[in-house]
């Protein structure tokens, strides 16, 4: 795990022993190191890109020289009408051979160098993958909590009301209807946190699969005083630096290059090779197994081989390569488009959620502000349970509706840096500035006052 560590440039994380969600927090950054340790599919993208590289090794192994020793001994009897002898034979050869032109395995080794290359991106691309789907968990984590607190503030807020509606009802000043829509809003929330509670423990174990070990931390949240904002760079500096940087894109392109040096090599198999032959021999064996004095001999000569029918094979395997580059080159095209509107569509829509943050800050004040007046209206008498069912429904769907946005707009800049082709580290430090410790009921933005 140190070797694997070593390589991805990465310090060797120590998941924490004994931990306790009241004592211990962690940020993004900290899951996102242990993720690159521990995620399966970060790990297997690493393995195939080392895998390319030897690849490449072997191709170029082909345009090097080959050299081979032969050794052999044998024991042969012979007869004829003069003689009748056994001997033993040995033989000793020493043999180099060295293409001087193969165009075939040259272009075989752009291949597989192109392959190298489309490997290495394809690693980085499932390792920027890996870096949004672990935001995103994360964010959805911090959402099941904040929903679970909600709804035990929620309740408690409720149950203030139909304790207040109680106390009037035995002084004869609420109506019986009131303290029954509050009881069953009470119940039903109990209901609901029960819920509630399971899809924050199966959040939590969806960030346990990545990271490889139980999540039992506080998670980091977002800081009251941060300025969610995408930067000011414009849409068309970001489709531009993301079809000039996405890895996506790079490997496409790389699986392009291969594609055609694929079938430069398919036609390689219409041209001629050429090589330089060298070799040493040593044996005491004659013409037809004759025993013969010991013999050395040294040879050197240039061999060419001209391919003249393969029974129309080569042909068709060209046909079949070239139908492959333009399956690459469409593909490449596909891959362009959706950079630009991979990356459009994040960049608008992450400058919608910075703005809508704003008007749901506004909402959540003017709806705190009618819940309080409901609340007091009620102990006069001057509206009902229902008025105060509904203005503490707004209040509460309004605090949903601004933690939503946050975590839309966090998972919309990732989304953004992704497919710009940012560096997932750079992306996962940005946004983790925008974090800081913090219980769920301050997230949530409940407090004393319920």
């Amino acid at each position: 795990m140190l070797a694997v560590a070593a390589a991805l440039g990465q310090p060797a994380a120590q998941a924490p022993a004994g931990v306790s969600a009241s004592t211990f927090s962690t940020d993004l950054m900290q899951l996102y190191r242990e993720a690159r340790l521990e995620d399966p599919q970060v790990l297997a993208s690493f393995a195939q890109a080392q895998a390319g590289k030897e690849h490449q090794r072997e191709a170029m192994g082909a345009l090097l020289p080959q050299l081979s020793l032969n050794a052999g001994s044998n024991r042969i009897h012979q007869e004829n009408d003069l003689v009748q002898q056994s001997y033993d034979s040995e033989s000793y050869s020493l043999v180099l051979r060295q293409y001087l032109y193969n165009k075939a395995a040259w272009e075989n080794y752009q291949k597989f160098k192109s392959l190298a290359r489309q490997s290495e991106s394809q690693a980085l691309d499932v390792q920027a993958e890996a870096a949004v789907e672990l935001a995103r968990r994360y964010f959805t984590a911090l959402a099941a909590e904040d929903e679970l607190e909600l709804v035990r503030a929620e309740r408690r807020t409720t149950q203030k009301s139909l304790d207040r509606v109680n106390a009037l009802y035995e002084k004869q000043l609420a109506l019986v209807t009131d303290q029954l829509d509050l009881k069953a809003r009470v119940d039903l929330l109990a209901a609901q946190e029960v819920d509630a509670r399971n899809q924050a423990r199966i959040s939590r174990e969806a960030l346990a699969e990545i990271v490889g070990r139980p999540v039992k931390e506080k998670l980091n949240r977002i800081r009251d005083d941060a300025q969610l904002r995408v930067s000011a760079q414009s849409l068309e500096n970001w489709v531009r630096e993301g079809i000039a940087l996405n890895p996506a894109l790079k490997a496409s392109e790389s699986g392009v290059e291969a594609a055609g040096a694929a079938l430069r090599s398919g036609k390689g198999g219409h041209y001629p090779t050429v090589s330089l032959n060298l070799s040493a021999q040593e044996t005491n064996e004659g013409y037809n197994n004759s025993l013969a004095p010991r013999t050395d001999s040294y040879v050197a000569g240039v061999g060419v081989q001209v391919p003249l029918y393969s029974g129309g094979s080569t042909s068709a395997r060209v046909r079949g390569l070239y139908q492959d580059q333009l399956a690459a080159e469409q593909e490449l095209e596909a891959i362009r488009r959706r950079v630009v509107k991979e990356i459009t569509s994040a960049y608008l829509t992450a400058n919608s959620n910075g703005e809508k943050i704003d008007a749901n800050r506004l909402a959540l004040d003017s709806a705190k502000l009618s819940r309080v007046a409901a609340e007091k209206a009620l102990t006069y008498g001057m509206v009902n349970a229902v008025d105060v069912l509904a203005s503490v429904r707004n209040e509460f769907r309004a605090r949903r509706d601004l933690l939503k946005t946050q975590y839309e707009f966090l998972s919309n800049v990732f989304t953004l840096n992704r497919w710009a082709g940012k560096p997932p580290a750079e992306s996962v430090d940005s946004v983790n500035n925008w974090l800081s410790p913090g219980s769920p009921s301050q997230a949530a933005g409940v407090g004393s006052d319920y």
